[in-house]
C-alpha cells in the first residue's frame, strides 16, 4: 500500500519579499508540484527565491476542473503545495475547493502560515474592539453592495473588507450612505509595499479625503469599519444594577464589576462606572 501525498497551503508575501517564512521556503523546495494562481507570477517569485518548481495552474476559472487531477496526484503519493499571487490561499483567493476535496479524500492538509492582508491591517490599525468580522470582497455592483452592507449595518464588530482600486471611491460612497457617518474607517493601502499607507478618519470625511489626492485611490485596499454601537436598554440596566447589588455585598468593587461584565455581556467600563455610582450612593445614604 503506497503512502498518500500531502497538500501544503503555503502563504506567500503580500508585498515585501522578506516576509516569506523559512518553513515556506523549505516546503516549496521539497514538494513535487506547486499549484499556483498565476504560474508566470509565481514562477518569477520562486525564481527570485532560488527555487525551481514544477507548476500547475489553479485559479478561480479552473479550480473545479484542476482539483480532481491534483487529488489523483496526491493519491499517487505526490506532495503538492498551493500558493496564490499574494497572501494566504483560500482566504478570498483560490484554494478552498482543493482543500475541501483533500479532506474528503483523507489527504493530509498542512497549513504553512505567513502573510495575510487582513491580519496585517488589523494589527496596525489600532482598532480598540475585541471582535472583528472579515467579509472579504463586497459585490461589484453598487445595488448589490448596498444590500450586503444593510445586512452588516447593525453588527457590533469591526468589519473588514478587501477592495480593488477601480472600485474604492464608489465602495466608500456606499459605506458612507449605509453606515453612520461618525463611524471610523481605516484605509490599509499597499500593505508591506513601497507606498504603504494606513490612515483612519470618520466615514463622513472619507470621500473628500480620497478625492483630495489621486494617489490615495491607487493600490490594493483593506478597509476596516468600526462596528455599530450597542445601546443598552432599560432592562439591561436594571439587570446590571441588580447583579452588582448582589456582588458588591461580597466582593471588592473592581472584582464585582469584572464578574458583572462577564455575566451580563455589558462592557466592563460601564459596569465599573455603575458600581462606583452605586457605592457612592450607598456612602451618601450612610453618611448624609
Amino acid at each position: 500500500m503506497h503512502t498518500l501525498g500531502s497538500l501544503y497551503v503555503v502563504a506567500t508575501p503580500i508585498g515585501n519579499l522578506g516576509d516569506i517564512t523559512q518553513r515556506a521556503l523549505e516546503v516549496l523546495k521539497s514538494v513535487d508540484l506547486v499549484a499556483a494562481e498565476d504560474t508566470r507570477h509565481s514562477g518569477q517569485l520562486l525564481s527570485h527565491l532560488g527555487i525551481s518548481a514544477k507548476f500547475v495552474a489553479l485559479h478561480e476559472h479552473n479550480e473545479q476542473q484542476a482539483t480532481p487531477r491534483l487529488i489523483a496526484d496526491m493519491q499517487a503519493g505526490k506532495n503538492v503545495a498551493i500558493i496564490t499571487d499574494a497572501g494566504t490561499p483560500a482566504i478570498s483567493d483560490p484554494g478552498t475547493l482543493l482543500v475541501a476535496a483533500a479532506h474528503a479524500a483523507n489527504i493530509k492538509v498542512v497549513p504553512v502560515p505567513g502573510a495575510s492582508a487582513v491580519v496585517c491591517a488589523l494589527s496596525a490599525a489600532g482598532i480598540v474592539a475585541p471582535h472583528w468580522l472579515f467579509y472579504g470582497f463586497l459585490p461589484a455592483k453598487s445595488s448589490h453592495r448596498r444590500l450586503a452592507l444593510q445586512t452588516l449595518k447593525s453588527l457590533p464588530y469591526a468589519l473588514v473588507f478587501y477592495e480593488a482600486p477601480h472600485r474604492i471611491t464608489e465602495c466608500v460612497e456606499d459605506l458612507s450612505t449605509i453606515f453612520e457617518g461618525e463611524r471610523r474607517i481605516t484605509f490599509g493601502r499597499e500593505l508591506t509595499k513601497l507606498f504603504e499607507s494606513i490612515h483612519s478618519l470618520p466615514l463622513s470625511e472619507a470621500n473628500a479625503w480620497l478625492a483630495a489626492d489621486p494617489n490615495r485611490q491607487r493600490g490594493e485596499f483593506v478597509l476596516i469599519v468600526e462596528g455599530a454601537k450597542i445601546e443598552e436598554s432599560d432592562e439591561d440596566h436594571r439587570q446590571l444594577r441588580d447583579t452588582l447589588a448582589v456582588l458588591l455585598e461580597e466582593l471588592p468593587l473592581k472584582q464585582a464589576a469584572h464578574i458583572a461584565a462577564k455575566l451580563t455581556g455589558i462592557k466592563k467600563n460601564t459596569c465599573y462606572k455603575l458600581a462606583l455610582d452605586m457605592r457612592d450612593d450607598t456612602e451618601t445614604e450612610e453618611n448624609p
